[in-house]
């Protein structure tokens, strides 16, 4: 079994790395989430499945470790699309 993460730095870089990773094979279901504002529904699998992992990967002792996850989502994922056109910006 791995050794968990206990630094918060490296466990927000894990849930960034996560992320993108998921927002790279997934790029079609982000232009189309973005654009009609249901991002969360058209990638709720690929989403818990990263959450898995990174909570598998994190210590719980870390404070708001569970939240940096969701912070995650918001810096790699949703900033980054804010190029594509959308009533969501509005």
């Amino acid at each position: 079994m791995a050794k968990l993460v206990t630094n918060p730095e490296l466990a927000f870089r894990l849930a960034r790395a996560i992320v993108s990773d998921i927002a790279l094979y997934n790029q079609k279901k982000v232009r189309e989430g973005i654009e009609k504002d249901c991002i969360f529904d058209l990638l709720n699998d690929e989403l818990e499945e990263g959450r898995e992992l990174f909570c598998s990967r994190v210590s719980p002792e870390i404070p708001g470790w569970h939240h940096l996850y969701d912070r995650a989502i918001v810096d790699v994922m949703i900033k980054q699309a804010g190029r594509i056109e959308s009533n969501i910006w509005k």
